[in-house]
């Protein structure tokens, strides 16, 4: 049976997401979606040089579809703010993997099990199932 997710849960990463695949099928297997967020200072990878230059004429969005993938360049003025961002493109996910600097528990790969250090007590250590488990509630980390 799958089951349905509360509100979408952030966790900040400093790892390939390939060390997450194991995680990311077990949520996907209970019906939820994950999403992955990069934050850097620095611009991402350049896009096609055709959004590049729509995005710097003042387009609110490019976007090129095809050979099932997306890409999107969204000029942004000022600062990132990751509660707009997690918003505007991963609405749906039950969690949201993100690497950079953010306000959130960091989940390490941790053997077969998973980590989860919330800085406000000792991390706990849990199986797949049990986090996929704890991601369900409405405060986890709680």
């Amino acid at each position: 049976m799958k089951h349905r997710f509360p509100k979408q849960k952030v966790l900040r990463v400093a790892r390939p997401v390939v060390e997450f695949e194991k995680l990311i099928a077990a949520v996907r297997h209970e019906g939820g979606k994950v999403g992955w967020l990069e934050l850097s200072s620095a611009p991402p990878t350049p896009a096609p040089e055709s959004l590049e230059a729509a995005a710097s004429r003042g387009v609110l969005r490019a976007v090129a579809v095809g050979g099932g993938r997306g890409v999107v360049v969204k000029p942004i003025r000022g600062e990132p703010v990751p509660r707009d961002l997690l918003r505007e493109h991963f609405s749906g996910c039950m969690l949201v993997l993100v690497t950079g600097e953010i306000d959130a528990p960091r989940l390490e790969p941790s053997g077969e099990d998973w980590t989860v250090d919330t800085g406000m007590e000792p991390a706990k250590r849990w199986t797949t199932g049990r986090l996929v488990a704890e991601l369900r509630k409405p405060r986890p980390w709680r």
